[in-house]
């Protein structure tokens, strides 16, 4: 990826990984335009970055728009979306509705509606760029929690959707997968999170740091963690040696 001079809208920017890759990513040259509910955190990152905050909520029809609108006003084009903005909800079946629905709206239906809102523009262009920010969680599973491990297996299947879709037309997709990260996410997940992330925990520094390396490569798969990969691999290989290595955990974890 060329950043200098490129448009990057970034979602979920106002902490974390999304201000993280804001910064990151004006370093290297990249103009951009920053979405997140939190008013007050993403116009403070804006700010610092020359970028433009648009405060909302990403996961809806009308958040994307005003995203969409302010880059498209300002600049005249998108070169990168990237798809960040994330919730956990802890719980399995027994889960809420509510639980379940914010979910699927945020981890999943942000990324719908953002490649909505530009993929026109992209394919009239005939190139562009989506990042979808999934998890380690949508390759593996993250115990304790099946709203956030099956909105994120379902937010990668729909970057590879996109990519296997658009490749050929000039729209390329991937999925960034990172394992622990030390972000209000992680802080969320307690004790949990604590016992299967802690001790291999990053900074979300590090997540851009990759993130700017690999953004706009070969590799479909955006891995911070490589080992994710392996764990992958065995999972896909050897299903049933893999769930009895992830019920150990659970069984540490209870």
């Amino acid at each position: 990826m060329q950043f200098a001079d490129s448009v990057v809208v970034i979602t979920g920017a106002g902490n974390g990984i999304g201000a993280a890759m804001a910064r990151k990513f004006t370093a290297l040259g990249a103009r951009t335009v920053l979405g997140d509910l939190d008013s007050d955190a993403v116009g403070e990152v804006a700010d610092a970055v020359g970028g433009i905050a648009v405060p909302g909520d990403a996961a809806s029809e009308r958040g994307v728009a005003e995203l969409v609108d302010a880059a498209m006003g300002e600049h005249g084009r998108i070169d990168v979306f990237c798809a960040n903005a994330g919730i956990g909800r802890n719980g399995g079946p027994e889960a809420d509705e509510d639980a379940w629905a914010a979910s699927w709206e945020v981890n999943v239906m942000s990324h719908v509606r953002a490649a909505r809102a530009v993929l026109p523009h992209w394919l009239e262009r005939g190139e562009g760029h989506f990042l979808g920010t999934a998890s380690a969680a949508g390759l593996l599973t993250m115990l304790g929690s099946a709203p956030y491990s099956v909105t994120k297996h379902a937010a990668v299947a729909f970057a590879e959707y996109l990519n296997i879709t658009y490749a050929d037309k000039g729209v390329t997709a991937q999925a960034l997968c990172p394992q622990g990260v030390r972000t209000q996410l992680l802080e969320a997940s307690g004790e949990t999170g604590r016992i299967l992330m802690g001790d291999t925990a990053i900074e979300a520094e590090d997540v851009a740091e990759v993130v700017a390396e690999k953004l706009g490569g070969e590799e479909f798969l955006i891995l911070p963690h490589p080992e994710v990969a392996d764990y992958y691999a065995l999972r896909a290989g050897q299903p049933e040696r893999w769930q009895a290595g992830m019920r150990k955990l659970q069984r540490k974890v209870e």
